[in-house]
Parts: C-alpha cells; sequence; structure tokens
C-alpha cells in the first residue's frame, strides 16, 4: 500500500528528473508549481462534471427515476454533453447590467473553489502546499465567494437577483461564525493549524482515535457539516437561489458557460469542504489496509452522498428558521463546545468524560427548549361547519 501512496510522489518526481537533463536549474521549482497546480485545474472541474451526474443519478433513485442513461454506458459521458452544451449557448447579457461586473462575477467565484484545493491532503505525501495555516488560509479563502455572488447579483440590475445576493451575503455572515467555532476544538486537541499536522493527530488504533469519536468532536462535526452545506447553498439551505421564490437568484440572468461556472464553483465548494470535514474529523486518510487516498475519497464521497441525500430529503427553510438556526441554536452550542474542549483536556480523563456528556447535553436541551423558533410552526385549522 506504501507503494500505491508513493505513486504520484514518484510521478511528479520522475518528471522534474527528466527535465532537469535539458531545462536550467532554476527551472526545477516553477515546473514542480506548475505541476501542482496542472493537477489541481484538472481534478477540480472533473470533481465538478461527475458530481453533477452522481447527484442527478443519486436524486433520481430517491424519486423512483433512473436519472441520466443515454450518453454513453450508464450515461458517464453526460456530464462532457452537458459541457459541451454550456459551451455553445448563447450568453446573453440584460441591457440594463454592468457588463464587465457581469463577465468578472462568474470567473470570481471560481478562483476561490480552486484555490482552497491546495492545501486538502488528498492522501499520504498528497497535499500541494502543506502551510502551517493551512485551516486558517481554507476558511478565508472559502468565505470570499459571498463577494463574487453579490457582485454577480448587483450587475444584473435584476430585484430578484439582489435579493439571491442579499440572502447569500446573511446566510455566510451567520453560519461562517459557527463553523469557525467549530474547528477551535480541532486546533486545541491536534496543537496546529496545519492539515497534515491534523490528520496526523488522528492516526492509531485503526480510526479509534478520530476526533469524531469523542463527544466535543461529535458536536464539533455536526455544527461544522451544517455550517458547511449552508456555506455552499445546498438544500435545505438554497434560499440565495430559491427557485419557487427568486427564479434563480444570484444567476437568474446568467447563460451559458457563464452560468455554467457557478454551478461548478458550488460543486467544488462542495467537495472541498466535505474533504476539511473528513481532515478534520474523520482522520483524513487514515485507515487500515487501503492505499491513504482511497480512504480520503472514500470518506469525502459519503460526506458528499448526505449532501445528496438532503436534497432529496428535506424541504427549503423559511429564511427566518435558517437565520435562527445559526444564531440562536449553533453559535451558542459552538461556544459552549469550545469550553467542554478545554474542560476535557484540562480535567482527569474519567471527570472530563462524563462532564463533557452531561454539559453538552444540558445546553443543547436548554437551546433547543429556549429557540423554537427555528423549527415550522404548529398550525391549527378550524372549519366552519
Amino acid at each position: 500500500m506504501e507503494a500505491l501512496d508513493q505513486i504520484f510522489v514518484s510521478l511528479k518526481q520522475g518528471i522534474l528528473n527528466a527535465a532537469a537533463g535539458f531545462l536550467p536549474a532554476w527551472t526545477g521549482p516553477l515546473l514542480s508549481v506548475a505541476i501542482s497546480i496542472g493537477a489541481i485545474a484538472l481534478l477540480g472541474p472533473v470533481t465538478m462534471m461527475y458530481l453533477t451526474l452522481l447527484e442527478r443519478k443519486v436524486v433520481g433513485r430517491m424519486q423512483n427515476r433512473i436519472g441520466p442513461n443515454r450518453v454513453g454506458k450508464w450515461g458517464v459521458l453526460q456530464p462532457l454533453a452537458d459541457g459541451v452544451k454550456m459551451l455553445t449557448k448563447e450568453d446573453i447579457v440584460p441591457a440594463r447590467a454592468d457588463r464587465l461586473l457581469h463577465l468578472l462575477a462568474p470567473l470570481l467565484i471560481v478562483m476561490p473553489a480552486l484555490l482552497v484545493f491546495a492545501v486538502i491532503p488528498f492522501g499520504k505525501h498528497m497535499t500541494a502546499v502543506d502551510l502551517s495555516v493551512g485551516v486558517l488560509y481554507f476558511l478565508a479563502i472559502s468565505s470570499t465567494t459571498t463577494i463574487a455572488i453579490f457582485t454577480a447579483a448587483w450587475a444584473s440590475r435584476n430585484k430578484y437577483s439582489l435579493l439571491g445576493g442579499m440572502r447569500a451575503a446573511a446566510q455566510m455572515i451567520s453560519y461562517e461564525i459557527p463553523m469557525v467555532l467549530s474547528a477551535v476544538p480541532i486546533l486545541l486537541a491536534s496543537q496546529s493549524l496545519s492539515t497534515h499536522a491534523i490528520v496526523e493527530a488522528q492516526g492509531g488504533f485503526h480510526g479509534l482515535q478520530w476526533f469524531i469519536f469523542t463527544p466535543w468532536g461529535f458536536v464539533a462535526f455536526i455544527i461544522f457539516f451544517l455550517c458547511g452545506v449552508a456555506e455552499c447553498n445546498r438544500s435545505p439551505f438554497d434560499l440565495p437561489e430559491a427557485e419557487s421564490e427568486i427564479i434563480a437568484g444570484f444567476h437568474t440572468e446568467y447563460s451559458g458557460m457563464k452560468f455554467a461556472l457557478f454551478y461548478m464553483a458550488e460543486f467544488m465548494n462542495s467537495f472541498t469542504l466535505s474533504g476539511l470535514a473528513t481532515t478534520l474529523f474523520l482522520g483524513g486518510w487514515q485507515g487500515p489496509f487501503l492505499p491513504s487516498w482511497v480512504w480520503f475519497f472514500g470518506k469525502t464521497y459519503a460526506l458528499i452522498f448526505i449532501m445528496l441525500w438532503f436534497r432529496g430529503t428535506l424541504p427549503r427553510f423559511r429564511v427566518d428558521q435558517m437565520m435562527n438556526l445559526a444564531w440562536k441554536l449553533l453559535l451558542p452550542l459552538s461556544l459552549v463546545n469550545v469550553i467542554v474542549t478545554g474542560f476535557w483536556f484540562f480535567v482527569n480523563p474519567p471527570l472530563a468524560i462524563g462532564g463533557s456528556i452531561a454539559i453538552l447535553w444540558l445546553s443543547g436541551w436548554i437551546l433547543v427548549r429556549l429557540n423554537q423558533s427555528y423549527l415550522p410552526e404548529k398550525r391549527t385549522y378550524q372549519f366552519a361547519d
């Protein structure tokens, strides 16, 4: 298995050794960077293409349909056909739109989605850049997608687009805070901001040291994953593009390849956020018998399947329910969870385990009892005789 883990590293090193024979020495670092950039630039779009196929297949089965099955065997070439269709469609720009911003917005939204791939550890020795502040880099870069969304909404000069952009901004501000706070216990436990070091801290005992198997880690994972779904504007948090209310939200006035770039960014964000959740809570590439990258992609796609499951089964939140869930439940619970993590590491283990579970259960029960407004209202109807 160690040999399989080294395949990509050996391939990169072989290319560099072959190029060293006829290129100047100073080109070596540049070529190494170019190989990493090329791999990420290829992985991002391919991931997006086949995540669209996976979503259509999974949701189709949940709705008792087959899904795409015409282009290629089992429909595996359907994403290529969709890409050709998007490239050949007419690009329509509204007469009153800001043409420069209308063009820049779909380009800007893809850039952060690609940049965060750099710090994701896809396997052992398979991190493009092992930054000492990798988690901070990821959270900071991923939050900038809202700027591009609001730019697209503003540039379109459409009231539905503007409503979608304002919803996206409010949603990002609301869910970014508990998402960051939910990652703090992991940073306390691993004593590092490096994604590689966090995975290493969860090694041993075939998964028993994964952070999700602690009370504070499980609560942090639930908060982080829900906030990640909201950050990606996925169901049931897809209010910025709610088709039943505001047509398509911020990308109502987009068509052709510009429209496809928004979906590319959404699916790449879904993959990278699931990858970061795998890194922080599920041991990253750690696992027995199989190659490290198989474990990483298996765990990541399991989380993506849960996102697709949400879309196939859950109705969309109302705006007030979505905001109340973030501010009245997830934010206080994430703050309590940080305190519980400190309690866990600075008190003797038996007392820490019992006390942590008791504090989390009691705080969760109190918050749910005090904040019922994020749940659907119970209504009674009286009919006339």
